[in-house]
């Protein structure tokens, strides 16, 4: 791999995977330790990606439609004008192909354009990277420890006394079919167990706070950013969520956790399982009692 001193990585999302590819950004950086490196990602993540330890900066693509030809080349000139040696393509879409096609014909362009479908979308990233000639010492061991802050959840401690469980009951409105139906009643029985709860509610899933039982900050704190999220599943003892970005990070971050997975993802392909985060997966949610979760806790 020739060296390069500006580089451009892709990577729009979705959010679990951004989590996820947290050791490939780290092996990127380190097998070019002097380059800048720049990352192409939605205005949705902005916050959280220019606090990465291994990106110097970050250019927005909101993806918007090809056909609104302005904002296109509107984009293509930025991408011109930074002059990159390298693109590393790590979303590997038929929109990426457009741009290395028709923006940034003349770069050296790494992606896995046309290559076979990987087990997962973490083993391809790995596979790009070994093809590549970059070691990949970190691809899969991303550690997110970085959004974590020592003073992002002090209300917390005014609700709360450790240990406490987290449940992330909730899933991106688009799939509600991945939400398993029983956490209010586990809710209740972890209390009765004699453990705090604390509840990881997103902007699409607030109508679910009124049923659980502990302490849901959403409903007097407002809406979690990123950092606060990560920290308050840092100091949990143990995490139940769905498939869904939350559970990325506790997976990241090395907890102790459960992933509940129905029919329509696979264990595999997610790449949640690691450490002490495990995943379980029956063939309808709905079949799944709180008893049998509960089999799993510490």
């Amino acid at each position: 791999m020739t060296q390069a001193n500006k580089i451009l990585l892709i990577k729009h999302g979705a959010f679990g995977d951004l989590i996820q590819a947290d050791g490939i950004f780290k092996d990127i950086r380190q097998h070019f330790l002097d380059a800048e490196i720049i990352l192409l990602t939605m205005s949705r993540y902005e916050s959280l990606m220019v606090r990465s330890p291994y990106i110097d900066s970050i250019m927005i693509d909101d993806r918007q439609p090809l056909r609104r030809l302005k904002h296109q080349f509107r984009l293509r000139r930025q991408l011109i004008q930074h002059q990159f040696d390298l693109v590393i393509d790590l979303q590997n879409s038929d929109r990426t192909a457009l741009y290395q096609r028709f923006f940034l014909p003349d770069v050296d362009w790494i992606s896995r354009r046309g290559a076979k479908a990987s087990e997962s979308g973490l083993k391809g990233l790995k596979t790009l990277l070994t093809q590549a000639d970059i070691p990949t010492h970190h691809a899969f061991f991303p550690d997110v420890k970085w959004m974590t802050e020592s003073h992002a959840i002090e209300f917390l401690w005014r609700h709360v006394k450790q240990p406490y469980i987290a449940l992330i009951p909730g899933s991106s409105a688009q799939h509600k079919e991945k939400r398993w139906p029983y956490y209010a009643e586990l809710s209740f029985k972890l209390i009765e167990l004699g453990y705090d709860v604390v509840n990881i509610l997103g902007p699409d899933e607030q109508d679910m706070a009124a049923r659980l039982a502990g302490y849901t900050p959403a409903k007097d704190h407002g809406m979690l950013n990123w950092f606060q999220l990560a920290t308050i599943l840092n100091h949990a003892q143990f995490v139940v969520g769905n498939d869904t970005g939350p559970s990325h990070i506790a997976s990241c971050l090395g907890k102790s956790g459960l992933a509940l997975f129905g029919p329509t993802t696979s264990v595999e392909r997610s790449e949640l399982q690691r450490g002490d985060f495990r995943a379980l997966q029956v063939n309808d949610l709905y079949d799944l009692d709180v008893h049998e979760v509960l089999k799993h806790l510490p």
